[in-house]
């Protein structure tokens, strides 16, 4: 089932979201959700707390849309290491319409669990490795509009306020 996407200002995506304590059946159906709607949507990652449910969990797949050859689920994503910086452009589809050029670490290591419960890390560089830190960066409520400067903050609030209407 295709889930709604909350849109920047939206209060859930300013919150630091709370760990995964059990896997049940309903994070389960959750994270099928999840990847349908990330799909659907033509993103390349989708945190939860994108569709409204302030929980550490993020699904990433860097050949999305319409490849769908790596889909990763993470659950509890901590990033333990990182080095290096890279500058790219960055969308998000809680931020439609805003694109810009972020500064990110170019390698990462995260630990996390996987969609069973058993613990993963991932190490990685390029486009992974920024995907990981725009989702992880969700979990701990920020958004793409938060790294915008002061100017391009003010202006796309007033954008993103009109559509809400």
């Amino acid at each position: 089932m295709r889930l709604e996407i909350c849109t920047w200002p939206d209060e859930v995506l300013e919150a630091k979201a709370e760990p995964i304590t059990e896997i049940t059946p309903e994070l389960e159906e959750l994270i099928e959700n999840m990847v349908e709607t990330m799909y659907e949507s033509d993103g390349v990652g989708l945190a939860a707390p994108q569709v409204n449910q302030s929980i550490r969990l993020i699904c990433v797949d860097q050949t999305g849309p319409k490849e769908r050859g790596d889909l990763r689920v993470l659950i509890n994503p901590e990033i333990v290491e990182c080095d290096g910086e890279v500058e790219s452009e960055e969308g998000c589809l809680s931020c439609p319409e805003l694109n810009l050029k972020v500064k990110r670490k170019e390698r990462v290591k995260v630990n996390a669990l996987n969609r069973v419960g058993e613990k993963i890390c991932v190490e990685t560089d390029g486009f992974l490795a920024i995907i990981l830190q725009h989702e992880i960066d969700h979990l701990d409520g920020v958004t793409l509009a938060d790294r915008a400067g002061r100017l391009k903050k003010a202006m796309y609030r007033k954008k993103a306020l009109r559509w809400k209407k």
